[in-house]
């Protein structure tokens, strides 16, 4: 009889969550995995059967009463069998007490209404190449976001994340091969993105800004770095200005998910945010 167990993954199970999140269309970040295990080491639980990975989610934990599922796939040959749901209730006792959020793909927002979660908006990715030359509001200077002091980037990110995730945010904003930058006014912060490449394109994300004015002068700086790789920008319904800034830019639709939360959806500020960190973890 086939034995099955639940394990804690390690920093190298990464990649073969990774694999398969590729393989299932969400095109996580090439070196994602250095910010996700910083996040909480303990939080990626992986289901193996007879010592093979054949399922995983992600259950991390953010402060006190935030938490965030991810990462919930079976191997597709594998599925119907039960191993993927043992992976959620574990993951979901992982997170008791705290009110869930997840980025739920089209297919699986019944089975995550039955489970307790309700939607609050839709994320639609877009994808393209921006429109050139984007010009940065006056008054307004684009700098390395690693050259600002990272309590600065830390609170600025509170206004738009519903917990404090130093841990994660650190290595997501100066990890490898990341460009991070930084919209600055008198002395004040005004907007953040991060650019991270990707196996098909770069992902831009988060954006966070004060106007679609800010937030294009990011993402067409950001994009020009590399402007012969598409970009994708994970975009919050919430927010219709950052649907127009990405119909603006000449990007289009490819990808939708849900964000739903098994309480009250968080008080963040939507307006600023136009592109969300990652589909993975919030």
């Amino acid at each position: 009889m086939p034995n099955f167990e639940i394990t804690t993954a390690s920093a190298d199970d990464l990649t073969t969550l990774a694999d398969w999140a590729h393989a299932e269309g969400w095109n996580p970040g090439l070196t994602d995995r250095h910010a996700f295990f910083a996040a909480d080491p303990c939080g990626f639980l992986i289901g193996r059967l007879d010592g093979d990975p054949v399922s995983c989610v992600s259950a991390i934990r953010y402060g006190s009463g935030h938490g965030f599922l991810g990462f919930y796939l079976t191997r597709p040959e594998l599925r119907g069998q039960g191993y993927g749901s043992r992976l959620w209730r574990a993951g979901m006792a992982r997170l008791d007490g705290r009110n869930v959020g997840l980025d739920g793909v089209v297919a699986q927002q019944s089975n995550y209404r039955r489970s307790g979660f309700r939607p609050v908006w839709t994320t639609m990715r877009y994808e393209g190449r921006p429109a050139a030359g984007l010009p940065v509001p006056p008054g307004t200077v684009l700098v390395d976001a690693r050259s600002m002091p990272f309590d600065r980037l830390a609170a600025y990110d509170r206004r738009f994340f519903p917990a404090e995730r130093d841990s994660f945010l650190a290595p997501w904003i100066a990890g490898p091969a990341r460009t991070s930058l930084a919209a600055v006014r008198d002395g004040e912060l005004r907007g953040l993105a991060v650019l991270r490449p990707c196996r098909t394109s770069s992902r831009i994300g988060p954006v966070y800004a004060e106007s679609p004015e800010v937030a294009g002068a990011l993402v067409g700086a950001l994009a020009a770095t590399d402007p012969d790789t598409p970009v994708a920008i994970d975009v919050p319904d919430v927010n219709p200005a950052a649907v127009r800034l990405a119909e603006q830019l000449g990007l289009s639709p490819s990808f939708e998910t849900a964000r739903m939360y098994t309480g009250p959806s968080p008080d963040v500020d939507h307006t600023g945010l136009f592109g969300i960190t990652s589909l993975e973890l919030g």
